[in-house]
């Protein structure tokens, strides 16, 4: 067995990438785990586009000069603002820089179980290396979590679905009937991507319409008239005093009551897709709003039942872009009884104000803390935030007497 180490992050995606360099700014010995970017680079499709803009697509270092225009000028690029959308090539390439420069001794390896062990975690690598760690994060990012409506799955178990997770190419659906269920970012864009690669896409969605960003005045924040700046300031998460707060203030979201907390991670920032979706989506796709799945059936064809007026829609696969629901009892990787020890609130962790479960030791970031920091979690503007408390707290913990 290795030796015992303080910390141990599990993910290397920009959350833990953000975390691991945190705590390396404070002196923090730890051991970083993980394909760096590789969720991004598998389960992100080919041509997508980031939804936020650059300013708020920057991982966070404890010291400045690495944020995604840092990257662009280290690479002979010119500095971009709001009017850029980010391809998603881009940032897995500027990910994989940030990680060469701040966490370069991050391993490519795959964390496959996490157990208590006397006030510890034995932590086991795929590779049969096994070692005590004082603390552990989880920064899986969004891959455990995605969700199926129930009315589905049984399409997915025959391979007649697939989550929009799992769209890498979309060229593999030429030819082919696709039905996309959603009305986010990932289902528009999604449905675009489909288009055109060759395929026929048809969006379900049951909101009356879809919803689009409205493009950026200007293309940078400080361009705006000063009056225009103060009724509606630009945050990370968009322009608007409420998105301002959500972007600001997420120590106080988690002292909001549970089903408010619950309500605005569903809501704010809900299904929409970027400004730059609606000329590829709205009049381009033929799109089917206001009706709810009522059934699916599989006859050589899939036939979606839908609520209300109309007939069935008959598609070849259906794409599920449905988002993700934080689920604990899903992380497989943790033993079932550290599983049962977390509590949770709709499945996610309760967390403390250093992003500490229930489970001493045990600290969760990314996606799994939106439900205590609010909506500014689900996105790599959250990185800021999340990185300092959380290193600020095991940088605290550490200090004190071992149990």
């Amino acid at each position: 067995m290795s030796a015992a180490v303080a910390v141990t992050v599990v993910g290397a995606g920009p959350y833990g990438l953000a975390v691991a360099a945190h705590l390396r700014g404070r002196g923090v010995p730890t051991r970083v785990f993980g394909e760096p970017m590789g969720s991004w680079r598998a389960r992100m499709p080919i041509g997508m586009f980031l939804k936020s803009t650059p300013a708020a697509s920057s991982i966070s270092s404890p010291r400045p000069g690495f944020g995604f225009n840092d990257f662009r000028r280290a690479h002979g690029e010119r500095p971009v603002g709001a009017r850029y959308p980010i391809p998603v090539a881009e940032f897995i390439r500027y990910g994989e820089w940030f990680q060469r420069q701040c966490v370069p001794d991050a391993q490519n390896s795959e964390v496959v179980s996490v157990t208590p062990e006397a006030g510890r975690f034995l932590v086991r690598l795929a590779d049969g290396e096994s070692f005590e760690s004082r603390a552990v994060v989880l920064a899986t990012g969004f891959p455990p979590y995605a969700w199926i409506p129930p009315v589905l799955r049984p399409l997915l178990e025959a391979g007649a679905a697939s989550h929009s997770s799992a769209l890498t190419d979309p060229a593999a659906f030429a030819g082919r009937r696709v039905a996309v269920v959603g009305a986010g970012q990932s289902a528009l864009e999604g449905a675009a991507l489909l288009s055109e690669a060759g395929a026929s896409p048809v969006v379900v969605a049951r909101r009356e319409r879809l919803l689009f960003g409205a493009p950026p005045p200007v293309d940078g924040g400080a361009d705006r008239p000063l009056a225009t700046r103060l009724r509606s300031p630009v945050s990370p998460l968009g322009p608007g005093w409420p998105l301002m707060a959500f972007s600001r203030a997420p120590a106080a979201f988690r002292h909001l009551p549970d089903g408010t907390r619950e309500h605005y991670v569903r809501t704010v920032l809900g299904p929409a897709g970027a400004w730059w979706l609606r000329e590829r989506v709205d009049g381009v796709l033929p799109v089917v709003t206001g009706r709810e799945l009522a059934g699916a059936d599989l006859n050589g064809a899939v036939r979606l039942s839908l609520t209300g007026p109309g007939g069935p829609v008959e598609a070849d696969h259906v794409l599920v872009a449905t988002g993700f629901r934080v689920d604990v009892s899903r992380l497989a990787i943790l033993d079932p009884s550290l599983r049962a020890a977390v509590r949770t609130h709709a499945g996610a962790p309760r967390l403390s104000a250093g992003f500490e479960s229930s489970v001493p030791g045990l600290y969760f970031t990314g996606l799994a803390a939106a439900d205590a920091f609010g909506p500014v979690m689900r996105f790599v503007c959250g990185t800021g935030f999340a990185a300092g408390r959380l290193s600020r707290a095991l940088a605290a913990r550490r200090s004190r007497p071992a149990a």
